[in-house]
């Protein structure tokens, strides 16, 4: 079937189920970013291949909402179908609620497969809804009925990451958990978020693509942790392991029958829970809707983890360096396209020890392509990469010991004077966000405007977020701290490894983006208090062609040629004779 005739297969099972509109997000039973391709179910719908939408369909409509990320790769994907295109975070863009309403009439039936829907956005829909006199019904999940060849939930195995990556073995963080959610009054906690599970339990999977999670829930007390998981993907020894650290296993499809008998009062964040598993919540259960404790603990890396991402820097600093000469010598040839990049870059790192895999499909933008802040390079949009112009690389890896994601922009030929300025504002804004000094107690969006104020100064401005958690051999995109304009109450905390990545996108014209992985540690103690800092993680050569000197100042210049010098005292030991020479010659001072 194609879009068309996907949008009539579902208008069919609304008319057949009383329902006058459908929402489709993009998650999974686990409120993933990225979910495995069984509940893909938004993309099967629509067409749109982004990490983030949500489709609405209607009995004579049908829209994507979708953040400014997406604007330009949501418009060329839906060309054709009858979807249209809802640019979220522009004032004439109506919410999904306010655009229901106005489609609907009174009395009508909104659907949502509660499977996949986050019951507050449940609760809150709902209540939208019903002042509108609509009414919501999350029992339903059509693509069972019309997605006639719908991949099963995955079943592959899991492993166990050795605690000399880790740092810490799963009783210690099961008590931490345990303890963590005592001192908030509740007795157990529920967990559906993937990451999370893989993280407590030192469990790694490849249910989904470029997270190394396995499909899962955990519940978590005092009295007992269970494990709920398809037996498929357990060997003796995987059991055994879990057994030993007090886990007892169970039945996937089990939670929902386990929890519906709890007694206890239960920990969970309502944002990342589904709406069906939280309504199978006994109703004299206590609970205390709160962030889950795990998720702060895992964004916290201790000095293992810390190590483990210096060491992954390294080897992926020495792939990437690899990687920027095969490029500098093969573009001027003329055989360079955007679609060979992702294969090239995992040629190089594939050479490293600790490989395992991309963290994201790999965004390689030439020219206006780079303007799509996640582009997702086909055989039909694949640009030649001409020596002229940006050239806009980003990608990350997944080692044993880290993971990594770094951008850079490249100048392959000529550029212009607009170039060049725009380039060195986006620096300006990398270079004052890497050198903050910040009181304990600092919120990313309080650290943002650094990164935007260059931008700013010149009318310019970028609409993504600055930064966002890594997670430590998991989810390139973590929580629960990020760096944005949008307030999130999390505090930056010691051991958060967070990313530096400010952009500019001239649509139609070129993208620029400069990215890092930052950590956050303690820089001094005055008498008003503890101060933080930041430690510069990644290794890898800033173009400086584009640079135009005069627009930085003293400290960014000072700050440029030391991240240079440290780049190139850790990778050339690693590196040929060769390699340490083009790499010198790219880290000279400025």
């Amino acid at each position: 079937m194609n879009i068309n005739e996907r949008l009539t297969a579902l208008r069919g099972f609304m008319e057949k189920k009383g329902l006058h509109a459908f929402i489709i997000p993009t998650t999974d039973s686990h409120l993933s970013e990225y979910p495995a391709s069984h509940w893909a179910s938004r993309e099967w719908i629509s067409g749109f291949t982004g990490s983030a939408g949500t489709v609405v369909v209607t009995r004579e409509k049908a829209g994507l909402w979708t953040d400014s990320r997406y604007f330009l790769q949501a418009a060329n994907e839906l060309k054709g179908s009858k979807i249209e295109l809802f640019k979220e975070g522009l004032p004439l863009t109506p919410s999904i609620e306010e655009w229901l309403t106005t489609e609907l009439g009174e009395g009508e039936y909104v659907g949502i497969d509660g499977n996949v829907y986050a019951s507050k956005d449940a609760f809150n829909l709902t209540h939208t809804l019903n002042r509108k006199g609509l009414h919501l019904n999350g029992d339903y999940d059509p693509f069972n009925e019309i997605w006639h060849d719908r991949p099963e939930i995955p079943a592959n195995p899991i492993f166990v990451l050795p605690e000399k990556y880790t740092g810490e073995a799963a009783r210690e963080k099961i008590s931490r958990v345990c303890d963590a959610i005592e001192r908030n009054g509740a007795e157990s906690l529920l967990v559906a978020s993937l990451d999370t599970i893989a993280w407590i339990f030192n469990i790694r999977g490849n249910d989904v693509k470029c997270n190394p999670v396995a499909v899962s829930y955990a519940y978590i007390s005092r009295e007992e942790t269970v494990l709920f998981i398809n037996h498929k993907k357990l060997t003796a020894e995987i059991s055994d392991y879990l057994k030993a650290e007090g886990v007892i296993i169970a039945e996937y499809d089990k939670v929902f029958d386990y929890t519906s008998k709890l007694k206890s009062s239960i920990c969970l964040d309502a944002n990342k829970i589904t709406f069906r598993l939280y309504n199978t919540i006994p109703s004299d259960c206590r609970i205390i809707d709160m962030p889950s404790p795990a998720d702060l603990m895992k964004s916290i890396k201790n000095e293992a983890e810390s190590q483990g991402f210096r060491n992954a820097m390294e080897r992926d600093g020495v792939a990437l360096v690899r990687f920027l000469m095969w490029l500098e010598k093969a573009v001027p040839t003329g055989e360079v396209t955007e679609i060979m990049i992702p294969g090239k870059l995992i040629e190089y790192r594939s050479q490293q020890q600790n490989f395992v895999g991309e963290s994201f499909d790999t965004i390689s933008g030439y020219g206006p392509n780079g303007a799509i802040v996640h582009y997702h390079v086909t055989k039909d949009s694949s640009l030649p990469v001409k020596p002229e112009g940006f050239l806009l690389v980003d990608s990350g890896a997944q080692y044993f010991d880290g993971t990594t994601d770094i951008t850079r922009t490249i100048a392959v030929g000529p550029l212009t004077e607009q170039m060049k300025k725009d380039y060195t504002m986006v620096l300006k804004g990398h270079i004052d966000l890497a050198t903050a000094i910040y009181p304990q107690g600092t919120r990313g969006s309080q650290l943002d405007i650094l990164a935007r104020k260059a931008l700013w100064d010149e009318g310019l401005n970028y609409l993504h977020g600055t930064g966002h958690g890594i997670g430590h051999f998991l989810n390139v995109h973590e929580g629960p701290q990020n760096i944005r304009m949008n307030e999130n109450p999390t505090t930056l905390q010691i051991g958060m490894v967070t990313s530096n990545e400010p952009g500019l996108y001239r649509t139609g014209e070129y993208g620029i983006r400069i990215e890092n992985l930052i950590r956050a540690r303690h820089e001094t103690t005055t008498e008003f208090g503890d101060f933080y800092s930041f430690e510069t993680l990644t290794l890898c050569p800033i173009d400086t062609t584009p640079i135009v000197k005069g627009l930085l100042t003293e400290k960014e210049i000072a700050w440029f040629n030391e991240y240079h010098k440290f780049v190139y005292d850790r990778l050339s030991p690693l590196l040929t004779a060769d390699e340490k020479q083009w790499l010198k010659e790219k880290t000279n001072e400025i």
